[in-house]
């Protein structure tokens, strides 16, 4: 028996009919086929395995395709939206952040729309800190056109004129909030919360400064007060306050008391005068009168009212014992009265030269004070005053 050196068996080996499939059956009388090849079955595995590396070419070009139409074509809703939303802008947000806020807040309806949007704007990169009102489910663009715009920030602007003590700016604040006096006080009872200098004594009268405030809807007694506070800061360092006491010889507290009367007594250009006529009481010896600053606002303060123009004597002697009657008590008053601004700050770490003692409002409408540091002309003065209350103002 001959074996074929290709194959591991013989050639002839006998084989079971039943066991070959019926193609494979011998002929009758003749010798049984040879097995066909292999070769068509690995052409169809190759063809396969064309057909699913076709499919997964398609499957892939496709799918970039659609990523491609994704990108090029965010999510985004038609506006103009509906509802009431409230989105803050902090310092340092960058687009991406304001529209992740915004997507959470279902202001839009992707990220991506709403960066693209902001790309496409070239105001977005101006986009102000603060509170904006949009609408749920807006077009990207429009939510940016809002943002854009810094008339669009929500805030509740309040402004506090100068001269006003504590109590007034707290009723003020009350009035233009939603908060109680009550919780201003609680935040007042504890100074060092607001940031006020050591030298205040814990009291915040005069350092709440008089100016106009933005503030935001989320904004509560603590902050207004403290923007306040900081407010006065700038302006006291504008002035070169804690220098200039130093160079004058008197503490930042009293420079920021002597600002105060200066406030109460004094318009514009003379406010430098009238600092410089409460330095020379101060001062001067040996006058008689020296350190009695007789000062009617103080006297007014101690009497817990607004400043009026003229005290009468028993006004004055009902609060003899008061540390604010600078009638009866010499030097000044333990702090400030009211809230000076940055003119009667300035006035106060920069004083006028000048030898005055004594200054009299003459006119209350214009407010033209005269000033002298003779006795006789200030009596002549107040006269004046005298002549003007009688026949031109009720104001007296």
């Amino acid at each position: 028996m001959s074996e074929d050196p290709h194959r591991d068996e013989p050639v002839d080996a006998p084989v079971d009919a039943e066991e070959l499939p019926h193609e494979e059956l011998p002929h009758e009388g003749g010798r049984r086929r040879r097995r066909r090849s292999r070769v068509p079955g690995c052409l169809a595995v190759l063809v396969a395995l064309a057909v699913v590396a076709g499919g997964l070419w398609w499957a892939g070009n496709a799918g970039m395709a659609f990523l491609r139409d994704l990108a090029s074509d965010p999510d985004d809703y038609p506006g103009p939206g509906k509802g009431s939303v409230t989105i803050e802008v902090v310092g340092g947000d960058t687009s991406t952040v304001i529209c992740r806020a915004m997507k959470e807040k279902d202001v839009v309806a992707s990220v991506d729309a709403c960066i693209a949007a902001a790309n496409a704007d070239p105001d977005a990169g101006g986009i102000q800190v603060g509170f904006y009102e949009l609408k749920k489910q807006m077009a990207a663009a429009d939510a940016i056109d809002v943002l854009v715009d810094p008339a669009n920030i929500v805030k509740s602007s309040l402004t506090i004129p100068e001269g006003l003590r504590v109590v007034d700016i707290v009723e003020r604040l009350a009035d233009s909030t939603d908060f109680e006096v009550e919780d201003f006080e609680k935040v007042l009872a504890k100074p060092d919360k607001i940031g006020l200098p050591d030298y205040a004594g814990g009291d915040a009268e005069g350092y709440l400064f008089p100016a106009t405030y933005d503030f935001g809807p989320k904004a509560k007694p603590k902050d207004m007060l403290t923007a306040m506070v900081d407010r006065w800061r700038q302006a006291a360092d504008a002035a070169g306050l804690e220098q200039a006491a130093e160079e004058l010889g008197y503490t930042p507290h009293e420079l920021m008391t002597i600002a105060s009367l200066v406030e109460a007594e004094g318009r514009g250009e003379d406010q430098p005068k009238v600092a410089r006529v409460i330095y020379n009481r101060l001062e001067i010896e040996p006058n008689p009168s020296a350190g009695f600053l007789q000062v009617d606002a103080a006297v007014n303060y101690a009497l817990g009212r607004e400043p009026i123009a003229r005290l009468t004597t028993d006004e004055i002697e009902s609060v003899s014992d008061s540390p604010y009657n600078t009638y009866t008590q010499k030097g000044l008053p333990p702090g400030p009265i009211e809230a000076p601004g940055d003119a009667a700050i300035d006035a106060a770490a920069n004083p006028a030269d000048g030898p005055w003692f004594f200054y009299v409002t003459v006119n209350l409408r214009t407010g033209e004070t005269k000033f002298t540091d003779d006795y006789d002309e200030f009596l002549g003065f107040k006269r004046e005053l005298d002549e003007y209350c009688a026949t031109q103002s009720d104001r007296c």
